[in-house]
């Protein structure tokens, strides 16, 4: 099993913060560090997320931070200049803040979609286990990510994106 890590910027309230609950069930543990073994989910990198991604690394980190914030914090910082960095490819939110906006995804519902994709299907429904709306996020995309973790390859993935959600997605990146 591929460890998960989450990387807390304490941005958002903590009472809807996904990453803090996680910890608190001891599903992920928290870093400080990012680790050139890990595969760091960050929604503006260029490289989504296939299966055979789980080759190049032993762990995932998500990191938390506010929508508000995001660009500026991880399109920047000096600390994801370690580690393998990859997107989720798009998917709709099923959380009660961006309910069915694209890419738009929770901190928890990111680290569902990758070990989804890596073939990590099981650990993937334990963690939306934990919120009443994870199974919303199932609902939402199920057959989407049926599909990228059946996809063997990045450009697999980035053309079942396409298919999905077409013109919705402009230069391999969501619209925001």
């Amino acid at each position: 099993m591929i460890r998960a890590f989450g990387f807390l910027l304490n941005q958002d309230d903590p009472k809807k913060c996904t990453a803090l609950k996680m910890i608190k069930f001891a599903i992920i543990t928290p870093t400080k560090t990012i680790q050139r073994n890990m595969l760091v989910l960050n929604p503006f990198a260029n490289e989504v997320v296939c299966k055979n991604d789980r080759i190049l690394v032993d762990s995932v980190c998500v990191i938390d931070c506010s929508w508000n914030k995001a660009h500026t914090v991880l399109a920047n910082h000096k600390f994801l200049r370690k580690g393998v960095t990859r997107r989720i490819p798009a998917l709709l939110a099923g959380n009660p803040i961006n309910y069915a906006r694209l890419g738009r995804l929770s901190s928890v519902e990111s680290l569902s979609a990758c070990y989804y994709i890596l073939g990590e299907k099981n650990f993937a429904l334990s963690l939306l286990d934990k919120f009443k709306w994870g199974h919303t996020f199932l609902d939402l995309n199920n057959d989407a990510l049926e599909d990228y973790s059946a996809a063997e390859n990045t450009s697999e993935v980035m053309k079942i994106e396409s298919e999905y959600f077409g013109n919705r997605i402009l230069n391999n990146r969501v619209q925001y």
